[in-house]
């Protein structure tokens, strides 16, 4: 039986160049959905439903192979912080991480086609930010495009500098968590 193809359920470059350094060969589909939480949905929930509907819908226009999706959510204090709306919500968001530790959840869901298997786990990173002045959170959000990332920030970029600390996986905190997305992989293909 020939093995069925892999195919990332995101269009997202930082998921594109971490699941290179796992060596299989893959395709791209990008997922097409909504990622809103829903009223009062806790964070670990919409992640993982959000997660699991990219894998779905992006499953639903392929045959034959193994979806991987995620979603990673940025949350502090039980608020879901998604995406910036604009410079505005990202110096929000990054005035409300400063100085406090957040979480950092990626829900990974893998869709088997072949064995008609779901595999579905979360990672969660704690992520320490230094205190930051105005103009330093002013400086991060304009050093680079933070629009498209949850939270308003990415650990490998510029806001890098104000992170002290890491408790948990740092892939994860980039946007795919290597280590689960590796055992998923393999326990599905096995």
């Amino acid at each position: 039986m020939m093995k069925p193809a892999l195919v990332l359920a995101s269009e997202s470059p930082r998921r594109k160049d971490l699941l290179e350094l796992l060596g299989i060969p893959f395709s791209i589909v990008p997922a097409a959905i909504e990622e809103k939480p829903a009223p009062g949905e806790d964070p670990k929930q919409f992640a993982i439903r959000v997660a699991r509907e990219k894998g779905m819908e992006v499953a639903s226009r392929v045959s034959q192979s193994v979806v991987l999706s995620a979603d990673t959510v940025v949350t502090i204090g039980g608020e879901i912080l998604g995406k910036p709306a604009g410079e505005d919500d990202a110096i929000r968001m990054l005035t409300k991480l400063q100085g406090r530790r957040h979480s950092v959840l990626t829900a990974v869901c893998v869709i088997n086609q072949v064995k008609q298997e779901t595999l579905e786990e979360v990672d969660q990173t704690e992520v320490w930010f230094e205190p930051m002045t105005d103009h330093e959170i002013r400086d991060c959000v304009r050093r680079e495009n933070v629009l498209d990332k949850a939270g308003a920030y990415a650990i490998q970029g510029y806001a890098g500098v104000y992170i002290t600390k890491i408790d948990g996986n740092y892939f994860n905190v980039v946007g795919l968590p290597l280590p689960l997305v590796h055992k998923l992989l393999c326990r599905t293909l096995s």
